[in-house]
């Protein structure tokens, strides 16, 4: 998951990110550590960075 290296790239602080996403902040800081989530979850998050699921969720290794 590349969950903070978008956020970084677009600027956006975690408590930016729950605002624009509905998702709570310690579930963002969790993926962000843990590396995995909820689809529905993804789903929220890749759209609040105008992102595909795709490029938020797919391990390089995989492709």
């Amino acid at each position: 998951m590349h969950l903070k290296e978008i956020r970084t790239q677009r600027g956006l602080s975690v408590p930016q990110l729950v605002e624009l996403s509905g998702v709570p902040r310690r579930t963002i800081q969790d993926i962000e550590k843990n590396n995995n989530c909820k689809v529905d979850t993804a789903i929220l998050l890749a759209d609040a960075l105008g992102v595909t699921l795709d490029e938020l969720c797919r391990d390089e290794a995989a492709e």
